[in-house]
């Protein structure tokens, strides 16, 4: 089956039409990439907005989440996890905490700090996300079968792992 042209390929033909000179073979991946994501950012952020929640409030109590019982992590660890400032991390915990999905909470084995954990409002409202989120994801890329699915995965790994480099 012919895939039809994309916004991508229409690009790409004015640009060889204006500047032969210029090797554009680079936007068949990366152009794509970047419409890919936008287009499914916005999918998702209208998701969340659904289930009460923005891409940053998701992230971080998804983070807080998946960390395992008892759902706790410090404001470093966090911002670390998520590759943040420590001033946006507190800036989303401060949210967080005014939404009631959050609370800040002595850390028994160093009196002088906070853990950041989940409430139980938190809980409930990140176990509702995560489902509308990965609902969402499969509906994106429900065109692709399972053989299309590892494919399109391993590469991004290879593509990501030449970007980021071993130590990630």
């Amino acid at each position: 089956m012919q895939i039809p042209a994309d916004r991508i390929d229409r690009v790409r033909e004015q640009w060889a039409s204006e500047r032969p000179d210029v090797d554009t073979s680079s936007m068949d991946v990366v152009g794509r990439i970047l419409r890919v994501e936008h287009l499914a950012d916005g999918r998702i952020r209208r998701t969340l907005r659904d289930a009460g929640l923005d891409r940053g409030g998701f992230d971080v109590l998804a983070t807080l989440r998946r960390s395992g019982r008892p759902y706790r992590l410090s404001p470093t660890q966090l911002y670390e996890e998520l590759v943040l400032t420590s001033g946006a991390m507190t800036h989303r915990i401060d949210a967080l905490t005014r939404a009631g999905f959050v609370e800040r909470i002595a850390d028994e084995s160093d009196r002088r700090s906070l853990l950041v954990g989940l409430t139980a409002q938190g809980t409930s409202t990140i176990e509702r996300a995560l489902d509308a989120h990965l609902q969402c994801e499969q509906e994106l890329i429900a065109g692709l079968s399972a053989t299309e699915r590892e494919r399109l995965a391993g590469l991004l790994r290879k593509l990501l792992h030449g970007i980021e480099g071993p130590h990630e």
